[in-house]
């Protein structure tokens, strides 16, 4: 195996290990305070980061808040669905 196929395959494993997304969706019962709480405690988004994020999920339905692995996310979607986002890993 060469150096290039190699580095390429290590490019290609992180690009896949990145490759999941948590999608947090809109809904009628959260408020804003909530979903910023949230997004700050489990996301660690900074306070303009997360103000930012529950904007789009209110104009636009939804929105990625968080990329990364699937092992990852997958604790984190749990918290947030813990807490009453509605939310789901891509």
């Amino acid at each position: 195996m060469g150096q290039t196929q190699v580095q390429e395959e290590v490019a290609l494993d992180r690009i896949v290990d990145q490759g999941f997304k948590i999608i947090v969706y809109n809904d009628d019962f959260n408020t804003f305070d909530h979903v910023i709480d949230t997004l700050i405690d489990l996301c660690s988004h900074s306070n303009i980061q997360a103000e930012q994020c529950a904007w789009i999920i209110h104009n636009n339905g939804k929105c990625d808040v968080k990329r990364g692995s699937y092992e990852k996310l997958e604790p984190i979607c749990t918290g947030l669905l813990d807490r009453g986002l509605t939310a789901e890993i891509e």
